[in-house]
């Protein structure tokens, strides 16, 4: 996979905070800048799902 997107970020009172402008619903944060960057690439790689088997199952559930 080679996608790239826009990290916007942010240092918060503990953590650095960050999502993509891309794709906002995907957010994360990281004790340091160089942490925040590889959880948002794996935030990235879960949302993503391309290893999904065409024999999936679903549910609806209450969040």
């Amino acid at each position: 996979m080679n996608t790239t997107c826009t990290l916007i970020y942010w240092k918060s009172e503990h953590f650095w905070i960050g999502k993509l402008l891309e794709h906002p619903e995907i957010m994360t944060q990281g004790e340091t800048l160089e942490e925040l960057e590889e959880n948002i690439k794996d935030a990235y790689r879960m949302m993503v799902l391309e290893d999904v088997p065409e024999k999936h199952q679903i549910k609806p559930i209450a969040l």
